[in-house]
């Protein structure tokens, strides 16, 4: 198979699922994951790619938000040995804050603590959470039909009638220079706010967020703990440097 070929079937296949794996990519074209590699080596410097650990993924623009059925299918191992960790970190009878986003809804099944009460931006969590008769409350406000989270001026209105012992904060990129950043200004100001809001606050973030840079920030590193299930060694020491990290 010609080399234009095979960069045509993956980014095809790219284009209908969003994420491909190296291995279903030496399958489907039929050839050595040597050449797997470097083809996606290839379309990753042509900007139409980007490599991830075993496999690659569509490159999104900085102000681009996956949807929630994208993201639902991405990293899944990953989000729940971060959604285990940050369960981990609730105690019986704390009031906690659950930022919308698929990371964060990974830590629901996880809870054991007894008697907590929850306020989220995210209609996935509050069904998740009512589920398992947990004390929950929605913020009201604006919804993003894509990623079912609430947010506009009467979200933040809302969020301070709420004070928090734990603030779980979902992220789209973790960097040692410019924090933590995610495509959306108006999801950026919940997230802020639940900050401020919160004793203590937690940002989850699985290995693939680690490096990545989106459009508008929440806030510097040293303003919340990292719960994530590895961090790529590249970025270890500048992420330790500033904060510090929990791995589940």
């Amino acid at each position: 198979m010609l080399t234009e070929e095979r960069y045509r079937i993956i980014l095809q296949r790219l284009q209908v699922s969003g994420i491909v794996k190296l291995q279903e990519l030496v399958e489907l074209l039929g050839t050595s994951e040597s050449t797997v590699r470097r083809d996606l080596i290839d379309l990753e410097s042509q900007h139409l790619l980007k490599r991830v650990h075993g496999g690659a993924s569509l490159l999104h623009r900085r102000s681009e938000e996956p949807g929630m059925e994208e993201k639902t299918f991405k990293n899944v191992q990953q989000k729940n040995a971060v959604g285990r960790a940050a369960a981990s970190q609730l105690r019986d009878g704390e009031c906690i804050y659950i930022d919308a986003g698929t990371t964060t809804l990974a830590m629901i099944p996880f809870i054991e603590a007894q008697d907590i009460t929850v306020v989220t931006n995210g209609l996935s969590h509050v069904e998740a959470l009512v589920s398992k008769n947990i004390r929950a409350y929605l913020l009201g406000g604006m919804m993003k039909s894509h990623t079912k989270a609430v947010i506009g001026s009467i979200a933040l209105q809302n969020m301070d009638n709420f004070r928090f012992d734990k603030a779980f904060i979902g992220t789209n990129g973790v960097n040692a220079e410019f924090g933590f950043t995610t495509p959306d200004p108006e999801e950026a100001l919940i997230k802020r706010r639940a900050r401020q809001l919160a004793e203590r606050s937690y940002v989850l973030a699985d290995a693939s967020k680690f490096g990545e840079v989106a459009f508008a920030k929440l806030f510097d590193l040293k303003e919340a703990a990292i719960i994530t299930d590895s961090i790529p060694e590249r970025w270890r020491k500048s992420i330790l440097e500033k904060t510090k990290i929990i791995e589940g």
